[in-house]
């Protein structure tokens, strides 16, 4: 067939990311972007506080990480704190490191070989028993995003252990938020040729090859049908903070006793607010039927263990419940191949954090993106079937 290009539908970290590796393929690329501003998720607020949508970070001991340092993106990355305050909360009250037992028990949880078909608290209870198991799956709220990790699958809780109690810790900040990824994402695009449109929906399938880099129900009402395969999503509360600086305010606070984590990013970035002013991210996942003003309640109580007379320092707040924005949760039994698959058909590919690709939350969508234009080739080898032509609203 005449090659009319690639059409990329979503400009978030999913989109821009196809768009470029399509591009350094050879291939034309348009992008529709249905806001005004690209990023998706990882779009950081303006004004005086820069907070992304959520406690977001890239570790590089990740494929994105080395994807976008290939690239030259990545310049001005600053680390964690070489002595960063790392606080705990146990009992309710903050402590600077866990018991020893929760430190044992996480390096034998650590060089075991983790079950696809058990739930993580059931195998984790076997091996360092009832109470660092439960505190174990409580911390491990910091990359599930859930509720309850003791539930999901103990392998993958278990991949996420391993990368999130890595020493040193591997976790890295661009400056200014996600919103630089962004711009250097889609500068890079458009240095390559892509076409990018903002306030421009799809709402139907396009003409030729396609990549949906969009939530699964967009996808669904692009595809007129729900993409086959199991996936399950979890419900998260955020909380973010501008308070007058504090000497004594934390880097990391991390939550044994619940499924919480806390985070002060402008200890690692100090342009994320004003001068003399911090920037505190939190985040929960909340319990079936529990409402957003409960789950905040919750999250200013684990505040309230580390952060002194907040309350009064208290300058900025934005609070949200997000749904199915923090990647996909395996279930015991299920692995990341049986979620709905990136090649929905001979001319559509599927992008998102939800779909079947590994990796650590925005890792998913990222080798998403990778594997649909590896299997889209290079221009003039595809074999992808028109459609009828998008249709703008």
């Amino acid at each position: 067939m005449l090659h009319r290009g690639l059409t990329v539908v979503g400009g978030g970290l999913g989109g821009l990311t196809a768009a470029v590796a399509a591009s350094e393929k050879g291939w034309s690329v348009r992008l529709f972007e249905a806001h005004e501003q690209l990023g998706g998720r990882a779009r950081t607020t303006g004004g005086p506080y820069r907070a992304n949508r959520g406690p977001h970070v890239v570790y590089s001991d990740g494929p994105l990480w080395a994807w976008l340092h290939e690239r030259g993106l990545t310049d001005g990355a600053r680390t964690a704190p070489r002595l960063p305050r790392l606080l705990v909360r146990i009992d309710g009250r903050a402590r600077r490191m866990p018991p020893p037992g929760v430190l044992r028990a996480v390096v034998t949880l650590r060089r075991a070989d983790a079950p696809v078909g058990r739930s993580f608290g059931d195998w984790a209870r076997e091996l360092v028993g009832d109470v660092a198991a439960r505190r174990i799956a409580a911390f491990m709220g910091v990359v599930t995003f859930d509720h309850d990790s003791a539930r999901l699958s103990a392998a993958f809780v278990h991949e996420r252990l391993l990368r999130a109690t890595t020493v040193p810790p591997t976790v890295r900040y661009l400056p200014g938020g996600w919103s630089t990824m962004v711009d250097r994402l889609s500068h890079r695009a458009r240095s390559l040729g892509v076409r990018i449109e903002t306030r421009s929906p799809v709402d139907s399938l396009p003409d030729g090859p396609a990549i949906l880099a969009v939530p699964m129900p967009t996808a669904s009402r692009l595809l007129g049908a729900v993409p086959a395969g199991t996936l399950d999503g979890t419900t998260t509360a955020l909380l973010d903070l501008g308070l007058a600086r504090r000497r004594s305010d934390p880097y990391v606070l991390s939550d044994f006793d619940a499924s919480g984590f806390c985070e002060t990013f402008t200890v690692a970035d100090d342009s994320l607010a004003p001068l003399g002013q911090h920037l505190v991210q939190t985040q929960a996942g909340m319990r079936p039927g529990e409402t957003l003003d409960v789950a905040v309640e919750r999250l200013e109580a684990l505040v309230d263990t580390a952060y002194r007379g907040w309350r009064g320092r208290e300058s900025w707040r934005r609070r949200a419940r997000i749904v199915d924005e923090t990647g996909a949760l395996d279930l015991p039994g299920r692995t990341w191949r049986d979620r709905p698959a990136v090649r929905q058909s001979e001319a559509v590919w599927l992008v998102n954090d939800r779909v079947a690709a590994p990796g650590l939350l925005s890792e998913v969508s990222h080798h998403a993106a990778l594997d649909a234009v590896e299997q889209l080739g290079r221009p003039g080898r595809n074999r992808a079937r028109s459609r009828p032509a998008a249709h703008r609203t």
